[in-house]
């Protein structure tokens, strides 16, 4: 099974249950590290609801590994992660670059643009494709998701 499809699949399996937990789905990804496959489920809650916990990521981990071993989608050993994507998330979707606007993130791009492959100030705005980001010194980088390799939101204390 192709691993687009078995996110796919994940996320299907998960949908109705985290509606009814009161849980939103972050980012799956199935991914190979080392010789090893990785399931990662990243969960979260509305941000008025607080944060995800332990015992919700175990209670998550716990519907997920069965409802997986019922349907059998995948043909691999792997490792079930689930857990909150953190106060330092990757923006890893279009609709997490809306999302956040307004808050203080680090970008990495692909290639060097103006001297620089990082880029840290204020997501000023993103419609999903195009992202304006404003650093410290006032400028305005426009970028679109196709330069960015990583975007994690900063952590500011």
């Amino acid at each position: 099974m192709a691993k687009k499809k078995i996110t796919e699949v994940v996320e299907e399996i998960l949908t109705d249950f985290l509606n009814e937990e009161g849980y939103e789905l972050y980012n799956t990804e199935f991914i190979k590290e080392g010789k090893d496959w990785f399931l990662r489920v990243y969960i979260d809650k509305p941000e008025e609801e607080g944060y995800i916990g332990t015992e919700d990521c175990e209670k998550v981990s716990r519907y997920l590994s069965d409802k997986l071993d019922e349907a059998d989608p995948i043909d691999k050993v792997y490792y079930l992660e689930v857990s909150s994507p953190g106060m330092d998330r990757v923006l890893a979707k279009p609709e997490h670059y809306v999302k956040y606007a307004g808050k203080e993130v680090d970008v990495k791009l692909y290639k060097g643009k103006d001297g620089t492959k990082n880029i840290s100030g204020i997501l000023k705005y993103s419609d999903g494709e195009q992202v304006v980001v404003v650093d410290a010194t006032g400028k305005e980088w426009n970028l679109t998701l196709d330069e960015i390799a990583r975007t994690r939101l900063a952590v500011v204390f």
